[in-house]
């Protein structure tokens, strides 16, 4: 979105100190932030404050401050008692200018305990067949994230995908105010920080805020085979669309068929017709998130069959779900972005689902869940049910000793060989993931070339 900078005080209540110049889009980030952006320091574990200077030398047209005696000569501040507050402000200021210069303008928005970024990544592609169609950089779904989302979408957006991230009550709330969404996607509910809401239940309390925000006009479209968000059709006054494989459902899927990759292939039935679907991603769990994407597309009023077409091309964010081939002959299953024990089953079955004659999961820790040694171990037993070895890092919660060179332990990988690497972000085992694609001599592209290892899976 393109603004003034005095426009953006005026709608906020700050004032300035310098000239008024024209603002593309913000960054939080100094070392990413773009020409002409405005530049907004947040104060957390670090005072991004200190980066002003460096933002503006990468070409930060202005910038946000709570500290106006820390304001160089150069660049214009937007003086704040606050700056994640004015952050704040400002997306819902940027939502409200881009809706009233887009009245037929629409905002989807997309949460769940497991799913929500890979959903809003396969919605991100399948709306832009149709519409012109903006969505979240990565997980970028908090306070920060979502009003940077809204505020650097092109000025002729038709379509806004914004995910919503929750850590405890009252979260997807506020970010629903901000966002205003017209579509509400909820894919399940699991013990994704469930420890912070009181359990399971908690965390569906939570999810709904999303389908209490949406107007009586809009559409939830909830999860048919999870018990927890089919119940949410109870508190919202939008029309529900179910998904799922259940007979209930109006967007259903049947026929799901694995190739050697995991790619799901399926048959979609909905109101809008019936499509066959390959997906370009691995997981037979991603088939109810696509069917989630799909049923946007279709209440929107897109063309559903360009849409579920777009889908067997679709590449989701790093670190989910991404298959490789590598060089050694075995395959790697990187999903190491996040973990609960809901994604971490649904990983599991899908290195059951590829072709080896040994599997291997190391796995790490899964963090801010409900009784975690019991979740842990039945994680552990899961894996074993299946003749899946685990292999722990950093932990000892699985029962088993944690490695500290897990590359190490596991040896040489050969043909027949796959391996799973997932935990929760905090643990860091995409650095695993890298130095097993290096240990292998790199992966192999779908067209026979091999790729040098080093950074890992793209």
């Amino acid at each position: 979105m393109r603004f003034s900078a005095y426009a953006a005080a005026a709608a906020i209540g700050a004032r300035t100190i310098g000239p008024d110049v024209g603002v593309a889009g913000v960054s939080f980030d100094s070392r990413s932030v773009q020409a002409g952006q405005l530049f907004v320091p947040i104060v957390a574990e670090r005072n991004g404050h200190e980066f002003i200077d460096a933002a503006v030398s990468r070409g930060a047209a202005a910038f946000l401050t709570a500290e106006p005696e820390r304001v160089t000569p150069h660049g214009t501040a937007v003086v704040v008692d606050d700056t994640s507050g004015a952050l704040l402000r400002l997306g819902q200021w940027g939502r409200e200018r881009w809706g009233l210069a887009n009245p037929a303008a629409r905002v989807v928005g997309v949460t769940g305990s497991v799913g929500k970024t890979s959903t809003k990544d396969l919605a991100l592609a399948a709306l832009s067949t149709s519409a012109r169609t903006w969505a979240n950089e990565r997980s970028f779904n908090n306070d920060q994230g979502l009003p940077s989302t809204i505020l650097n979408a092109p000025d002729d957006t038709e379509v806004m995908v914004l995910e919503m991230g929750m850590r405890g009550f009252g979260e997807i709330e506020r970010l629903a105010a901000i966002g205003q969404p017209h579509i509400g996607v909820v894919t399940r509910v699991a013990e994704a920080h469930s420890e912070r809401v009181g359990g399971i239940s908690g965390v569906a309390r939570a999810k709904a805020e999303l389908v209490l925000a949406l107007p009586s006009d809009g559409f939830a479209i909830l999860n048919g085979d999870d018990p927890l968000v089919r119940e949410m059709a109870a508190v919202t006054s939008a029309t529900v669309v179910l998904f799922g494989s259940s007979g209930e459902s109006q967007v259903r899927f049947d026929d799901v068929v694995l190739d050697d990759l995991a790619r799901a292939t399926f048959t979609l039935h909905s109101p809008w017709g019936h499509h066959l679907v390959r997906l370009g991603v691995s997981g037979a769990h991603m088939v109810g998130n696509a069917a989630a994407a799909l049923a946007c597309a279709g209440v929107l009023g897109l063309d559903v069959a360009a849409a579920a077409a777009a889908l067997g091309d679709v590449r989701i964010s790093a670190h989910r779900m991404d298959v490789r081939r590598l060089a050694s002959g075995s395959m790697l299953l990187d999903d190491t972005y996040n973990a609960n024990p809901t994604s971490m089953r649904a990983a599991l079955d899908a290195l059951v689902a590829l072709p080896a004659t040994r599997r291997i999961a190391i796995l790490g820790v899964m963090a801010e869940i409900d009784e975690p040694e019991r979740e842990h171990r039945a994680i552990a037993d899961y894996a074993r049910a299946r003749e899946i070895t685990v292999v722990a890092v950093g932990t000892d919660a699985y029962g088993s000793t944690p490695h500290d060179d897990p590359v190490a332990f596991v040896g040489s990988l050969a043909g027949g060989d796959a391996l799973l690497v997932k935990a929760s972000r905090a643990a860091g085992l995409e650095r695993v993931a890298s130095a097993i694609v290096e240990a292998c001599g790199g992966f192999v592209a779908e067209g026979g070339f091999v790729i040098e290892g080093g950074d890992g899976p793209a």
